[in-house]
């Protein structure tokens, strides 16, 4: 796709990743709610939808059998089985999508896809680790939720304590010890990058 080669080169995106649990989700609601220049990158997965999601909303929900198709035809910026037998990946098709509306795609992804993608983009984007306060308090978190069993959070868990040591790979790392702040420091960060000089939004 020559289009998208170019746009590749010259085009700019914000990449947001975290442990599960640190809180780069109400991160990214703050910074799409704030400025409307953003705009959310909807990844693909293979998972079933929670009950308040939506399709093509907040994941495009495929089939294991359609994310395998779209990897043969190197459909994806990025992949990543995030989970034994989940999968997530970011379409090339939705960051165009995007950008063809003359604005700047958001990815709030998996730590070891936001690698991945800021080597593709290593000019043009900006990559922000949502740092939790420590291991303790994110297990606090997973547990607030409610979701997990004993053994999918010693999962989460053990892979977040993996995913902290890949901190240092990006470009700017915020402890989210006070969500008020760190949503302003993210916000900060991408009007330093994004060159705006005047609140905007």
């Amino acid at each position: 796709m020559k289009s998208f080669s170019l746009q590749m080169a010259t085009q700019k995106l914000i990449i947001i990743t975290a442990p599960s649990g640190a809180g780069k989700t109400s991160i990214t609601h703050y910074l799409l709610h704030k400025y409307p220049q953003l705009s959310f990158s909807v990844s693909a997965a293979t998972r079933k939808p929670r009950a308040d999601e939506q399709n093509g909303v907040d994941y495009y929900f495929i089939s294991p059998e359609e994310f395998q198709h779209n990897i043969e035809k190197e459909a994806f910026i990025e992949w990543e089985m995030v989970y034994e037998g989940k999968y997530y990946g970011t379409l090339k098709s939705e960051l165009q999508r995007i950008w063809n509306e003359s604005k700047i795609p958001v990815l709030d992804i998996d730590v070891q896809g936001a690698i991945h993608v800021r080597k593709q983009f290593p000019e043009t984007s900006l990559s922000i680790f949502i740092d939790p306060p420590s291991i303790e308090e994110l297990k606090k978190r997973l547990e607030q939720r409610k979701t997990e069993s004993l053994e999918s959070m010693q999962t989460r868990l053990n892979k977040a304590e993996y995913e902290l040591s890949f901190k240092e790979h990006f470009d700017k790392v915020i402890v989210n010890d006070d969500l008020k702040k760190a949503c302003n420091e993210a916000g900060s960060a991408i009007k330093e990058f994004l060159g705006w000089q005047e609140e905007v939004g």
